[in-house]
């Protein structure tokens, strides 16, 4: 295996761990045993953990912000209520297909890595900022009333899809059931768009 080759395996498996154990809860050894390498062949190519979970955060936010400023990119400048759903949908979008975003994002609000303390404000706050300027000129002309809060609106909306992507639901029998299930997936993007339309009190119906 070539030398990128060996990054990429050690990146793929390190962002398993982490999003399913969090930072606290994996160790070196069990990302170089995943990876099929030695502790010293990974610490030679990303260094300690470390410096491993900052390179894994700092793939899932470039994946991310890439996401989210095509989807800013594609919103319609004449009909805002039309845009703010498709700016939903193409959020759910993103993390129903990379599971492991919302899931490393989760460990981290229930204080995994306490001591990287920059990552929130290094990462999140600026796509926050994105997001609530792009919506501004909807509030401005009236659309989404001033009233709102729209920066907790937006937060809410984070909750609710990392944790349907992450969780999921429980059906009838207890299963759960998530972005991988067609139905469940139709279900919660429907409550999504009924829930953020009254949230922002937007004219007209859900589109």
């Amino acid at each position: 295996m070539t030398e990128n080759g060996q990054v990429a395996v050690i990146l793929k498996v390190a962002t398993q761990l982490f999003a399913a154990l969090g930072y606290d809860g994996t160790s070196t050894r069990q990302i170089a045993d995943a990876a099929g390498l030695n502790i010293a062949t990974v610490n030679y190519h990303v260094g300690g953990k470390r410096e491993l979970y900052l390179a894994v955060m700092e793939r899932a936010h470039q994946a991310e912000r890439a996401a989210l400023e095509g989807a800013l990119a594609r919103l319609p400048g004449d009909d805002p209520v039309t845009g703010i759903h498709r700016l939903i949908d193409d959020y759910v979008d993103f993390c129903v297909s990379h599971p492991e975003v919302p899931a490393l994002w989760m460990h981290r609000w229930l204080s995994d890595a306490s001591d990287l303390t920059e990552l929130e404000r290094q990462y999140v706050q600026p796509l926050m900022a994105m997001v609530t300027d792009a919506l501004r000129p909807a509030v401005e002309a009236g659309v989404i009333d001033d009233a709102i809060d729209l920066e907790y609106t937006m937060w809410s909306v984070i909750w609710c899809v990392h944790g349907f992507a992450k969780g999921g639901v429980l059906d009838e029998e207890g299963h759960r059931r998530g972005g991988g299930d067609r139905v469940a997936l139709r279900r919660f993007r429907a409550h999504l768009h009924l829930t953020l339309h009254r949230a922002l009190a937007l004219p007209g119906d859900v589109p």
